[in-house]
């Protein structure tokens, strides 16, 4: 994968997000994925280029986006119609979850690889239980979802690519 392009305070999209979804567990919160560049952002990134030894500029560019792996592959974004393995991870966790970072009233759901209805819900469920938009689809902010004390993310459960 190529290095995504230099991003820095102002900047807002995708890239932006990608940057902050890599940032979470460093200097980021799951809450803060919003892909717009402000001051936290340029905070977080500045903050991780000291602990990283890199120049202190908060301008995410080459240097800093081999040090995040940010030419690694994005997690895969999941929503109804979407079938794969993926899928029968994220089931399999959801179903894991429930009561713990997953609510109680999740549907139990048939491990089948396909993201339908049911599965929807059991996300808008874990979604709203973590406080962020409860839209239904696994985008990088749903990724970077709590699901324990030791530190892990829904991605690491499901092993896709995580943020850290």
């Amino acid at each position: 994968m190529p290095t995504p392009p230099t991003i820095s305070e102002g900047a807002s999209g995708p890239t932006v997000r990608w940057a902050q979804y890599l940032l979470v567990r460093r200097t980021l919160s799951y809450e803060q994925i919003d892909g717009i560049f402000g001051p936290v952002t340029k905070t977080a990134v500045e903050q991780f280029q000291q602990e990283a030894h890199l120049a202190v500029d908060g301008i995410v560019g080459p240097a800093t986006w081999a040090a995040l792996g940010g030419d690694g592959p994005e997690p895969p974004t999941l929503s109804e119609g979407s079938h794969g393995t993926a899928v029968e991870r994220l089931q399999t966790v959801l179903n894991e979850g429930r009561g713990d970072f997953a609510p109680s009233s999740n549907p139990v759901l048939t491990v089948d690889g396909d993201y339908g209805p049911q599965t929807a819900t059991a996300v808008r469920g874990t979604q709203h239980e973590g406080g962020i938009a409860a839209d239904g689809i696994v985008g990088l902010q749903t990724w970077a979802l709590p699901v324990h004390a030791a530190g892990q993310v829904l991605a690491d459960l499901c092993g896709v690519k995580g943020p850290g």
